[in-house]
């Protein structure tokens, strides 16, 4: 056996056990249902005692690194790999529809692989997020060959990732749009550039409206899915059919490995596939760390290719077991990983009151503390600072700079006497009168330390019902994202509310019409009545 020095470098940077086989790469073509040609890599190791198949399917192109950390470190370990290019990308025939064309493609490429004379009937299904959502369609139909699938940072309902905050989620989806549109624009050099390109590219679709009207520069025509999403707001729209594969949390019966992060823009929806699985008994596990979406690939590559390798090792070659215990998650503020049963441990909700004077405190006030009050402007929008987002500068941030604006309220404790393990979804009980029926909230937690730097923990975004008076107090609650978060003794704990987060959620125009036709705009008075506010802090139950 001849392994490449490649290979092997590649197995120690991951923190892998020596290669076993080495390996060929073959172009092959998988005909549709329609007569349509996807093509894809094989990766084929040289040896009769093949492990079984690992099915990828990818609209990034077959290059480099899903070819190194997938395909070729899976089949130096003795699996075939089908890394298939989706329908319309990188040679593949037909025209890109993103998530709705997988369904169909999925499964017909199942199909042929059951005629392969080297395909024995044991299958698995590997990737990340646009990769992970093609497992999750397959898993609506499971097919019988399937043994196991591994999905990292991925949905399982794109509408909710789109507009699940009654807002759409402008910089992330016409990031990726623009992404989609731009990444088949030559190669190398010329990639990277447009990729170093991108922000200021992008930039003139975030802030001019009507939204799809200003995205025409950016995207030239290459992504007709963004005015479709934008023109399709309703929830309860059957045009968002394709792009729910819900129903797959109810039928998959194969061990499923999710991987996911604190500051993963799906981070919601991992542990909503983790919830609807494990309730359902089925062979489940979940590994959280401190990453954002693009860290799950390069910060967590080693982690991720090991736990990954262990699973299918488990799973479709019959060896030992891949974990310990079912749930291994990261406590930010602790740096520590902890292992555990179940999904969450065991907490109860302590109530913290924000105060006239600015504070955050567990003891209710003895008389009403009246209102706290500011104006978001969509012409000077309240910006968005890291957070759960796909593009721009994600995960935890500084946040002093954004609380010094006029437009976010801020409430703090006094330093913390202990520790504080927060643990799941904190939740805001909110109190608001608008004095213009079209506006927005935003709520966020932080953790200030000792320097007073704002660190944020875990926010939530909620556009409110316009149909509700002027005027008129609102009683809105807003569950935040699950977290696992130590706060030291000596910190802060800091709630924010403000009016957006833009460009991570388009504005709130403040005037009635729809969001691909918006284009005037007119401020907000938010008045925060303090008295019927509060922040629910879940913490760990202590033995």
């Amino acid at each position: 056996m001849v392994v490449s020095t490649a290979d092997s470098i590649l197995g120690r940077v991951l923190g892998q056990a020596p290669a076993l086989h080495s390996y060929s790469i073959s172009e092959v073509r998988t005909p549709m249902r329609d007569g349509t040609e996807l093509i894809g890599d094989h990766f084929a190791p040289d040896s009769a005692g093949a492990r079984g198949t690992v099915l990828i399917r990818t609209p990034y192109g077959r290059g480099f690194p899903t070819s190194a950390l997938n395909g070729r470190l899976l089949a130096a370990r003795g699996y075939h790999v089908l890394l298939q290019s989706v329908r319309g990308t990188f040679g593949s025939g037909g025209a890109f529809r993103p998530m709705a064309q997988e369904t169909e493609d999925g499964q017909d490429t199942v199909a042929w692989l059951r005629g392969q004379s080297w395909f024995d009937g044991r299958l698995a299904t590997l990737g990340a997020s646009y990769l992970g959502w093609t497992q999750w369609t397959l898993l609506r139909d499971p097919p019988p060959e399937l043994r196991a699938a591994v999905i990292y940072v991925a949905p399982h309902d794109f509408r909710e990732a789109v507009w699940g905050t009654g807002a759409f989620t402008l910089g992330d989806f016409l990031g990726w749009s623009d992404q989609i549109a731009h990444q088949e624009d030559g190669g190398g050099l010329r990639r990277l550039l447009g990729m170093a390109w991108a922000p200021r590219r992008v930039a003139p679709g975030l802030t001019g409206l009507p939204l799809p009207h200003a995205a025409v520069p950016v995207l030239r025509g290459r992504a007709p899915w963004y005015r479709e999403w934008l023109s399709h707001p309703d929830g309860d729209d059957p045009w968002w059919e394709p792009y729910r594969a819900g129903a797959a949390l109810a039928k998959a019966d194969v061990p499923v490995l999710l991987i996911g992060g604190w500051q993963d823009l799906f981070l919601d929806q991992t542990l909503q596939q983790y919830a609807a699985l494990a309730g359902r008994g089925a062979d489940v596990a979940l590994t959280v760390g401190p990453w954002t979406h693009f860290q799950v690939a390069t910060r967590a590559a080693g982690l991720v290719a090991r736990e990954s390798v262990a699973w299918l090792d488990q799973h479709l070659a019959g060896g030992p077991a891949a974990r310990r215990q079912p749930v291994r998650v990261y406590r930010t503020g602790q740096d520590a990983w902890h292992e555990m049963p179940s999904w969450p441990p065991p907490a109860e909700p302590v109530a913290f009151h924000p105060r006239a004077d600015r504070g955050l405190t567990t003891a209710a006030p003895e008389r009403p503390e009246g209102n706290a009050a500011f104006t978001y402007d969509p012409a000077d929008p309240t910006p968005s600072v890291g957070g759960r987002t796909l593009t721009g500068a994600a995960g935890i941030r500084d946040n002093r700079r954004l609380e010094r604006r006029s437009d976010v309220l801020t409430f703090t404790t006094d330093p913390l006497p202990t520790a504080v393990d927060v643990i799941g979804s904190p939740v805001v009980e909110l109190a608001v009168a608008l004095n213009n029926p079209y506006g927005d909230v935003f709520a966020r937690i932080c953790d200030v330390d000792e320097r007073g730097r704002s660190f944020n923990i875990t926010d939530k975004h909620l556009r409110l019902d316009p149909a509700t008076p002027a005027g008129q107090v609102q009683r809105v609650t807003l569950a935040l994202d699950p977290c696992f978060h130590r706060l030291r003794a000596g910190h802060r704990l800091r709630l924010q509310i403000s009016g957006g987060a833009f460009p991570r959620f388009a504005r709130n125009l403040g005037t009635p019409g729809g969001p691909a036709e918006g284009r005037h705009m007119a401020p907000c008075l938010h008045t925060v009545h303090l008295s019927g506010t509060r922040l629910l802090i879940p913490v760990t139950v202590r033995p």
